[in-house]
């Protein structure tokens, strides 16, 4: 393919922009959910849709081309697909590393394939079980996916199972309770990010309406709280961010406070660091592939094999034009990836070491 008038017509200046290796791949198999989020609205779909391993067959190839190590299984709940097992199966014949990202509410009875299937698990933790069934908007939701944590144990006990914490209205002054009940769960580690609040990911009409982002944003004495319990926080469970338990930084951890300070206008947002387009893709249950979860599709899965969307004209040129630092885009990301030479935020591998498959310095997907 070529690249665009727009892009410098030289192989110097393409070069940069042209994609090699693909570390990271997310896909969305499923694309309803069984939760009902306050802070999403995947669960109003009402229409399935689903990427099947016939879907996947043509682009395996694209997959040891673009040298693919890891492969996440977001959302939607990849748990309500039909058959997620074949598609992880495909994927680690491939030695690629398979991770399922649920909210698990169904983990228990598929805790046996999941156990087989899948490399490592990251459930959603949004508070201790009073919150965190609120937030999900389902009665007994905090039980069942203790429940799928304690089978997948017992089946598996050292399969690593992470935990991914939004930060909302909903749960702001409760973030060290998340913390323990991380380690009452016997979770290997715990991520906290931001809710989202403008984007068009999740399904979400844009821009939400008052009383809807009223449900989730913080208001002033609300993001003054936020700021006080991150630094209790980061003063109480220092050894646990020292020790990667806590995934952030104290510096990331602090960043969600400057999230929330930005979008009540009391300062700049700032883009955090992430060349997420260039190291990896979102590729969504209708076949869409996406630089990101938040920056509009550069193809399909149905037009093209991976490998040739990915250094297609209009990946090439968006990649080229992209300016992290200054697109509004990716200065209100709440979910940013960035790679180099370092794997001190991986999730730890089965024997509880630093999995070395690629370099990953930070990741929150």
């Amino acid at each position: 393919m070529s690249i665009l008038n727009s892009v410098p017509r030289t192989a110097d200046a393409a070069a940069p922009h042209l994609i090699h290796e693909l570390p990271v791949l997310v896909i969305l198999p499923h694309n309803r959910c069984n939760c009902r989020c306050m802070m999403c609205d995947i669960w109003r779909i009402r229409q399935t849709r689903e990427i099947t391993a016939r879907d996947m067959e043509p682009h395996m190839a694209s997959l040891r081309q673009l040298k693919v190590g890891w492969v996440v299984f977001s959302g939607g709940e990849p748990l309500m697909h039909s058959d997620p097992w074949t598609l992880a199966r495909m994927l680690r014949r491939e030695g690629i590393r398979t991770t399922l990202l649920t909210a698990g509410l169904t983990l228990q009875p598929y805790a046996a394939k999941v156990a087989e299937e899948f490399d490592d698990v990251i459930v959603s933790l949004d508070g201790p079980p009073e919150i965190h069934d609120r937030i999900r908007g389902m009665a007994g939701a905090y039980q069942r996916l203790k429940g799928g944590i304690q089978a997948l144990r017992q089946i598996r006990p050292s399969i690593p199972i992470s935990a991914r914490c939004t930060v909302q209205k909903g749960n702001h002054r409760h973030l060290r309770a998340v913390v323990a009940t991380a380690l009452e769960l016997n979770l290997s580690s715990l991520s906290f990010l931001a809710a989202d609040l403008r984007s068009e990911a999740f399904n979400r009409q844009t821009p939400w309406p008052v009383d809807k982002l009223s449900e989730v944003a913080l208001d002033a004495h609300e993001l003054e709280a936020l700021i006080d319990e991150l630094e209790w926080l980061i003063l109480e469970y220092r050894q646990l961010i020292q020790q990667s338990f806590i995934r952030e930084s104290i510096e990331k951890l602090r960043r969600i406070g400057l999230h929330f300070r930005s979008e009540l206008g009391e300062t700049d947002p700032v883009a955090p660091r992430c060349n997420a387009p260039w190291v990896s893709a979102v590729i969504e249950s209708d076949g869409a592939v996406r630089p990101c979860f938040f920056h509009r599709p550069i193809g399909s899965l149905h037009r093209g094999t991976l490998a040739e969307i990915m250094n297609g004209d209009e990946a090439v040129m968006f990649r080229s034009k992209l300016e992290v630092s200054r697109n509004p885009i990716c200065q209100r990301c709440v979910c940013s990836l960035f790679l180099e030479r370092t794997t001190a935020n991986l999730p730890p591998t089965e024997d509880g070491k630093k999995w070395s498959g690629f370099p990953i310095e930070s990741s929150t997907i």
